[in-house]
């Protein structure tokens, strides 16, 4: 046998091994509907981020003019331009809310009934602080979010 030849199959042999331990390790899963679940949540909920858009961004130039320390110029300046930009992030957050939603929902309906779950894409909804959050069993209400804070 050739040396080309050899090394083509030991090339075939490590990348069938590395697949095989890469399937071997891999943790078990639990079927649940947390996707789809988490889905719905985001088509439901964002139109109600984007509605609640200016009065969240209203609470945060308030919280940040109360709790961050600036000249009294900033005080004075920031309020009008800030609740404007502020409100823009808070709208943009409500889209990709709304689209991550809608991304997450094929595999949601497929994950039902695998052993399988999908991590959110959209992190900031199911950590961050909200002007409603009412968590149950079936669906989590969860709107007026506060897309310019870090997420806890």
């Amino acid at each position: 046998m050739s040396s080309s030849k050899r090394s083509n199959i030991r090339r075939w042999l490590g990348v069938a091994a590395g697949l095989a331990l890469a399937l071997s390790i891999t943790t078990p899963a639990t079927a649940s509907p947390a996707t789809l679940k988490r889905s719905v949540e985001n088509i439901l909920f964002a139109p109600l981020d984007l509605v609640f858009a200016p009065v969240m961004a209203g609470k945060i130039i308030y919280t940040n003019m109360r709790d961050i320390d600036d000249s009294q110029w900033v005080r004075i300046v920031y309020p009008v331009p800030g609740w404007v930009w502020v409100t823009g992030v808070e709208i943009g957050g409500g889209i990709l809310r709304e689209v991550t939603g809608l991304i997450e929902l094929v595999p949601g309906l497929g994950l039902v009934f695998l052993e399988a779950d999908l991590d959110p894409l959209f992190a900031p909804v199911e950590r961050g602080e909200a002007l409603v959050d009412v968590e149950n069993d079936y669906l989590n209400v969860k709107f007026g979010m506060n897309y310019t804070a870090v997420p806890y």
